[in-house]
């Protein structure tokens, strides 16, 4: 029986083994950093592996034949990791969001570029949905204020003024608007995560007239095959003999 590696806690990581499920031996691997994950079918184990050489240690005692990178699109160190894993790999990602008539969108390359523009910008309330692992790209911030949702607890370093809710998606378009609105927010800043999950936020700032400051990913690994969906990772397994 092949065995298939999946890297990521995503919902496409668990549609994915889900469907791989019985036909082949299924592991997934999830980071960890969230307290009570939804686990996907088949075997499953918990945190990092101690980089590149870590990882391909791990594929070679578990036999591992194929490997798919279904990580959040912000996980680049892990993407990194899997690249040099030494087997077929292919990587899972969403399709990211597109700006339509009415957004007002600002690109920024990464946390502290975003950072930048907030500290140039005359936005003093802003929402922050970029996850709590990077909060310390805005501490510096001490004359803006910041609403910080994640779903575990924020730790240091982080924003002197800030304050900070505890929810998981999928988000409503109607709930998004009303905090939009009761925390009087002047900027949303978000990673280009794509996918609906949480994207009840952008269409609630197009119509509040918000702008939003967008976080492009970082570039896959030059060479590694790409998929967008789970139907797209499914057909290239099969060409590699994952069924």
């Amino acid at each position: 029986m092949r065995t298939v590696l999946i890297l990521g806690g995503t919902g496409e990581a668990r549609r994915l083994a889900e469907a791989l499920t019985g036909g082949c031996r299924v592991i997934s691997s999830l980071a960890g950093r969230v307290a009570d994950p939804a686990l996907p079918p088949g075997e499953v184990r918990v945190g990092g592996f101690g980089g590149p050489a870590g990882l391909a240690s791990y594929v070679r005692a578990e036999a591992v034949d194929v490997v798919v990178d279904a990580t959040h699109p912000f996980a680049a160190g892990m993407s990194a990791s899997a690249a040099a894993a030494g087997v077929p790999l292919v990587v899972l990602r969403r399709p990211g969001w597109v700006a339509g008539e009415g957004d007002e969108w600002h690109r920024v390359q990464d946390l502290d570029a975003a950072a930048a523009f907030i500290a140039a910008s005359p936005y003093e309330r802003v929402f922050l949905t970029t996850g709590r692992q990077g909060l310390g790209a805005f501490a510096a911030l001490t004359d803006r204020w910041f609403l910080v949702r994640s779903v575990d607890p924020v730790a240091p370093p982080h924003p002197p003024r800030l304050e900070s809710i505890l929810d998981r998606g999928p988000f409503t378009v109607d709930g998004e608007t009303a905090l939009l609105t009761s925390y009087d927010i002047q900027l949303l800043v978000t990673k280009d995560s794509g996918g609906p999950m949480t994207a009840a936020k952008l269409d609630a700032a197009r119509s509040l007239r918000l702008p939003v400051l967008m976080v492009d990913r970082p570039p896959v690994t030059p060479g590694v095959p790409v998929v967008a969906s789970v139907t797209d990772a499914l057909t290239h397994l099969r060409g590699l003999g994952i069924s």
